[in-house]
């Protein structure tokens, strides 16, 4: 009962995030199956994430720059955006901006979740540690992959290649700089850590929110919907 107990409150912020960027798509549902879809696919890049940081550790060492920019960030939003981009970036459903938000999120809390089952399990969690957990890492890769996604829809619908290729750059580049400060903050900050992280993480919210509905406010559904209104 108590292991039960443990995994429904790691799991449970992942999921709920989830659920209320689902519904933040004002225009135009995803199909929940390939949301979910995205979400597993994002448990299961854990395992070779895992692999690969292991093999960097042995490589290069652990210090904090080189664990915090290339062990955590850079292997782990490289991955969810590569699989982003071959498995979603030309599928058919992928039909407006605000989609890569809530495909990119999709993955990202698909890892994220995983990640904080494992920590409930191998490392003594309290309630007040899941709770912290459910505001800094989950929400923190949910707010990376809004960003990825946001910039995979712009450069979906870009217009021209050499914006598509700018817009593909931002959508790696963005999460990997913002992973990297997160975890740098995290681990050369010995005391007194949340009073920069926090502010970190509110800045972080309230852009995420600004890109939610830049997103939303370009959809072309938008028009559709509008013009209904008109009609009717």
């Amino acid at each position: 009962m108590l292991l039960f107990s443990i995994l429904a409150a790691a799991i449970a912020p992942g999921i709920s995030l989830l659920t209320y960027l689902y519904l933040r798509d004002k225009y135009e549902a995803e199909p929940i199956h390939i949301v979910v879809r995205m979400f597993v696919l994002g448990v299961l890049v854990v395992v070779p994430i895992m692999v690969v940081q292991r093999g960097l550790e042995i490589w290069l060492g652990n210090g904090t720059f080189v664990a915090s920019f290339i062990h955590s960030a850079a292997v782990e939003e490289f991955l969810k955006w590569f699989i982003l981009y071959h498995v979603i970036y030309n599928h058919t459903e992928f039909d407006e901006p605000y989609d890569g938000i809530l495909y990119a999120a999709s993955i990202s809390l698909g890892f994220a979740t995983l990640e904080n089952v494992l920590y409930a399990i191998y490392t003594p969690s309290s309630f007040g540690s899941l709770l912290a957990r459910a505001m800094l890492p989950v929400s923190g890769h949910a707010l990376f992959g809004v960003m990825m996604g946001y910039y995979l829809g712009k450069a979906k619908f870009a217009g021209t290649r050499k914006k598509m290729k700018l817009f593909l750059s931002i959508s790696f580049a963005l999460p990997f700089l913002l992973h990297g400060f997160y975890d740098l903050i995290l681990m050369s900050v010995e005391q007194n850590w949340i009073w920069v992280i926090v502010p970190f993480m509110i800045g972080l919210w309230a852009w995420g929110l600004h890109k939610m509905n830049s997103a939303n406010a370009k959809s072309p559904f938008r028009l559709v919907t509008r013009e209904e209104e008109v009609k009717s």
